[in-house]
């Protein structure tokens, strides 16, 4: 088949390049010329494990194309996915000032009938809004379907290839047909492709990333409560998981969830709710509680100091708000560093791939090590930030000899807190009791 995707952030690139992979001919587009050019050259943006690769051979075998002209690509396609970005605006609402553009470039490059696929993070209702920004620019026919994305970041590309289901929102059975077919690829192992009227596509999305969220936050509290009763919340999330009911994802305790979906999604569910005159209680008390969160490790590091840290050097492994990408959108470990300098503290980190995007935004606030030992020499203590694997069997000998204070505040609970201490450490995890 023949698809354009409008937009090559997260989304529009890891769809654009697995359509393509599949034997589809895929235009991606983008107003950013450099961009463009980096892409035809295997340039990837964003750090997603196997993206490159999938690019790198789509592009080569001539079924990928990057271009910045739309009406180039909506005239050589059947299938048009928008996939701009639609950042929260101050009230918690997605701007679609990107997409309202981006529809209104597409109406008026049609020169027939199209199927026009909102993969943006959207409002509910949006289906409608966008048929009425281009009816307004075309008189030739289209049909707007609702396609969620439910991407994980890290494991995007598997979750494309290989999705626990695909949603398709649409009342026209032509529709659904198309966007099965194409998606047929992916679900040869009998994955669900569901159809449903759109506006339940697009409360899907919200639905889905909210409720993560809130067991994420859930778990975080109950880490509170550890550290007051002495319990400790991986043995607990363990007696959870085995249980049918729950399953075991997301049920990790940590420094609070970030990203470019759970904050925006959570806050877009509770404005969508208060426009209706509605108070989503559980979902606004998930957001507070993450609010808390990512404090919270900063209140054991000043108890641990006695109430003050002005002067005292961190070492922080991880900067990403999750391994295996570059992604700073939310961070804790953003707020965790503010924090600290406003208490008179200073920080030097590693990550292994997301230092670029930090320097970006804090410049130099912090300092920044070569690797994950440099940034302990001469620090008080290491906050362990981010899960990537070469953080989770350290050699805790050459921390206790490089740190000034054998001081462990562990925001992911990566170390058993047993080993820890035995090795001479104090150790502070999540809901892992106090030292």
């Amino acid at each position: 088949m023949k698809i354009a995707v409008i937009g090559t952030g997260y989304v529009g690139l890891v769809a654009g390049a697995c359509f393509a992979d599949t034997g589809n001919q895929v235009y991606c587009v983008d107003i950013d010329k450099k961009k463009t050019d980096a892409l035809r050259n295997g340039v990837i943006p964003i750090f997603e494990p196997g993206l490159d690769t999938i690019v790198k051979r789509s592009v080569s075998k001539e079924r990928l194309f990057f271009t910045t002209s739309t009406s180039e690509a909506v005239a050589k396609s059947e299938i048009i996915f928008m996939a701009v970005g639609t950042p929260p605006l101050p009230n918690g609402e997605p701007n679609l000032e990107y997409l309202k553009a981006a529809a209104e470039e597409v109406a008026k490059s049609m020169d027939g009938y199209r199927i026009i696929v909102n993969k943006s993070t959207v409002p509910i209702g949006t289906h409608e809004t966008v048929a009425k920004w281009m009816s307004a620019h075309t008189k030739h026919p289209f049909d707007v379907v609702s396609n969620p994305e439910f991407l994980k970041e890290g494991t995007a590309i598997d979750d494309f290839l290989k999705p626990d289901r695909v949603v398709i929102g649409t009342k026209k059975e032509s529709a659904y047909r198309a966007m099965a077919t194409l998606y047929g690829p992916f679900v040869r192992q009998g994955n669900p492709i569901l159809w449903m009227d759109p506006v339940s596509a697009e409360m899907t999305k919200y639905a889905c990333n909210s409720f993560l969220a809130t067991r994420i936050s859930f778990m975080n509290e109950l880490a509170g409560l550890c550290e007051k009763l002495g319990g400790d919340i991986e043995q607990i999330r363990k007696g959870m998981a085995t249980d049918v009911r729950i399953g075991r994802h997301f049920l990790y305790a940590g420094a609070g969830y970030g990203g470019s979906c759970f904050p925006k999604d959570v806050q877009a569910l509770m404005a969508t709710a208060k426009k209706q005159g509605l108070t989503m209680g559980i979902v606004t008390a998930a957001e507070d509680a993450n609010y808390r969160q990512k404090r919270h490790l900063v209140d054991h590091i000043k108890k641990h100091f006695g109430g003050s840290v002005s002067g005292k050097t961190f070492a922080m492994w991880g900067l990403a708000f999750k391994a295996n990408t570059d992604d700073m959108r939310e961070a804790p470990s953003l707020v965790i560093i503010e924090e600290l300098l406003s208490l008179g503290a200073k920080v030097k980190a590693f990550d292994p791939v997301a230092m670029d995007n930090t320097k970006e935004m804090l410049g130099s606030k912090i300092a920044f090590g070569k690797n994950m030992f440099e940034v302990l020499e001469g620090s008080d203590g290491l906050i362990v930030i981010t899960e990537w694997n070469e953080f989770r069997h350290p050699d805790f000998k050459r921390i206790k000899s490089t740190l000034k204070t054998p001081a462990i505040f562990d925001g992911r609970n990566l170390y058993d807190p047993a080993e820890a201490k035995k090795e001479g450490f104090s150790y502070y995890g999540i809901g892992r009791g106090l030292a």
